[in-house]
């Protein structure tokens, strides 16, 4: 078993570490070089590297799924709302990993961190995505959908909240970004 995870996990990072030098391109452009192999993570959180859109980032610009045309579009945008993510986390004194929970959750998570301590924790962003973001979205009663997910599992059953985004986000881009420096 531990054999066929470091199999799959190698050809998963592999997958992800072909769109390396697109990524860094894009975050030099965009004033984040320091923070590529994070672009990476999120990369190898969102498609393992194997969908037009690496790194989902269709929503952040055109507000709809698939508009996105070409994988290396995908990543300049999706680099280009992680370099405004990072700004107003440091501007707001926060965490990085509040930066890339805001990823998922929108640019108000950082606000919403700022005023509760300036450090992303998983409690929080459970609290976020319960109380604020599903709700905002349409689910008022607290509604949840099973997560297959290790952390997920590990964390709360495998349990999300409907329409409140992925509250363990960070702590997965955090364990992907793990995963490629052990396997790259």
């Amino acid at each position: 078993m531990l054999i066929s995870f470091g199999i799959q996990t190698k050809k998963e990072v592999n997958q992800v570490m072909k769109w390396e030098s697109t990524v860094q391109e894009a975050a030099k452009k965009h004033g984040v070089e320091e923070y590529a192999d994070l672009a990476l993570a999120i990369i190898y959180s969102e498609t393992k590297g194997n969908h037009l859109d690496v790194m989902q980032s269709s929503e952040s610009k055109y507000g709809l799924q698939n508009k996105i045309e070409t994988s290396e579009e995908s990543i300049d945008i999706g680099v280009a709302h992680l370099a405004e993510v990072i700004k107003l986390s440091n501007q707001k004194k926060c965490d990085i990993w509040t930066a890339v929970q805001a990823y998922n959750f929108g640019m108000n998570y950082i606000d919403y961190i700022s005023e509760n301590g300036g450090e992303t924790t998983v409690e929080l962003a459970k609290k976020y995505s319960r109380d604020v973001l599903a709700p905002l979205l349409g689910n008022k009663d607290g509604e949840t959908y099973f997560y297959k997910s290790p952390l997920a599992l590990f964390y709360n059953g495998g349990k999300l909240y409907k329409n409140g985004g992925n509250y363990l986000y960070a702590k997965t881009v955090h364990w992907n970004l793990t995963l490629i420096h052990a396997f790259s």
